[in-house]
């Protein structure tokens, strides 16, 4: 799944298109290199968002099977782990 797509769906953002936004301007990187939107994600994987107030990681844990999950689900789909 792409990254982008993987954002939006986890809940980890709104929409894909602020998803693609942060990508475009480089703040989200995929087990440390800068990602691009089109950038294919798996099990394992750690995804940094570097906010204006610090960064924040999510471990990828399950890819979706559909388009959204519901948020009562997001934690079997991604954990928040601690930025290095």
């Amino acid at each position: 799944m792409r990254v982008d797509k993987w954002l939006s769906a986890v809940n980890v953002v709104k929409r894909r298109t602020v998803a693609t936004d942060m990508l475009k301007s480089g703040v989200v990187l995929v087990n440390g290199m800068q990602a691009k939107a089109s950038k294919n994600i798996i099990v394992g994987d750690i995804v940094t968002i570097e906010y204006l107030k610090g960064a924040k990681s999510y471990e990828v844990l399950r890819i979706p099977a559909t388009k959204t999950i519901p948020k009562s689900q997001k934690d079997e789909y991604v954990k928040e782990v601690e930025s290095v």
